[in-house]
């Protein structure tokens, strides 16, 4: 990924020492965090005012925001035709993304977080997402077909599926009568209530141009984020192994983790739910602008059983949470979901066997 970085002329950190890296990874993490923080609670105002609902914010809002570094990194990689990073680091993502809803479980809410949704269309766009997923996966079983220029069909297909499900899921939502008749009761409420910030005296148009600022904060940190770790993972011997791919896909989801432990804290479980299924639909889409940028055949024809293995996790992942979301009164274990303690063993145990393959 240095290589890569250097070759396709982004911001050269190679002559940097080691501790100026480390230095520039601990403030661009911590800048990100308190970005995507900031953001969670402003969308959760700005939500609040112009009346939208939680999970649209974080379906459309907070996963394309928290996405801008994997969008820089991921078209960056593809100009110098790395497609075994791109392919990895995209599909490898949704993994981590779906690990980070149970983190969000262990350390941020009370009772399962998959048992306070009140509409479906969480599954609803989550079933969407592993159709799109099985679609995937086949195509890079058999191969995916030149269109023009070296684009794929399957690149096309998939970017639209992002806009296609958000479609699906506005239209399902206001026509749904569907509700749940038993929830868990919010006894943590006044806790919640003084976790929110008070906005008064500040105008709506204000608030948008504060979640703007964040929004480029987390944009140039990410991409900071992003250079750093792999110029760490470089320098401390590790840039091409298994160690040196899982630090640079955990710097790159930072923003997602920060949002969405923010919207948990202040108990919006629909926003942080629908943050990250709609960060992992943008992975999806991202396919075509590194098809775009990738030199010679489509990129998916390139995708190894690697990439393969991480597709087939975020498949399982997504279903867990399905599962999670229609059960309701989903178990929990020492405070967390049965489904999210199932979702993290996975995660782990999907590490485990990318080690191995690689």
């Amino acid at each position: 990924m240095g290589r890569a970085l250097r070759g396709a002329g982004v911001m050269d950190l190679g002559g940097m020492p080691l501790a100026g890296l480390i230095a520039i990874f601990v403030v661009a993490a911590g800048l990100v965090w308190v970005g995507g923080t900031r953001l969670a609670v402003l969308g959760d105002e700005i939500a609040g005012r112009w009346n939208l609902a939680r999970e649209f914010v974080g379906l459309i809002f907070l996963a394309t925001v928290t996405e801008f570094p994997e969008i820089v990194t991921t078209v960056t990689a593809a100009r110098v035709d790395n497609a075994a990073l791109v392919l990895g680091n995209l599909f490898g993502g949704i993994s981590i993304n779906t690990a980070i809803l149970a983190v969000t479980d262990f350390f941020a809410v009370r009772y399962a977080l998959t048992s306070w949704p009140r509409k479906p269309t969480h599954a609803l766009v989550a079933v969407m997402l592993i159709v799109l997923l099985s679609a995937l996966l086949s195509i890079t079983l058999i191969g995916d077909v030149t269109l023009f220029g070296g684009v794929g069909v399957a690149a096309i297909f998939l970017a639209l599926g992002f806009p296609l499900v958000i479609g699906l899921q506005r239209s399902f939502d206001s026509r749904s009568t569907w509700a749940p008749v038993d929830l868990p009761e919010d006894i943590d409420r006044g806790v919640i209530l003084r976790a929110r910030e008070s906005f008064d005296g500040q105008s709506t148009v204000f608030l948008c141009g504060k979640a703007v600022l964040y929004s480029v904060l987390i944009l140039i940190c990410g991409v900071a984020l992003a250079l750093s770790a792999d110029q760490l993972a470089v320098k401390t011997g590790v840039g091409a192994s298994f160690l040196g791919v899982t630090l640079l896909a955990a710097a790159t989801s930072l923003p997602e983790l920060s949002t969405t432990l923010a919207a948990a804290r202040i108990g919006a479980y629909t926003m942080a739910i629908a943050n990250v299924f709609g960060s992992n639909l943008i992975m999806l889409a991202l396919i075509l602008p590194a098809d775009i940028a990738y030199g010679g055949s489509p990129i998916l024809s390139e995708a190894g059983v690697a990439a393969q293995f991480s597709i087939a996790t975020g498949i399982l992942v997504t279903a867990i949470y399905v599962a999670g979301i229609l059960i309701r009164r989903t178990p929990s274990f020492l405070g967390a979901g049965l489904d999210s303690w199932l979702v993290m063993t996975v995660y782990l145990g999907s590490l485990a066997g990318l080690f191995f393959l690689s």
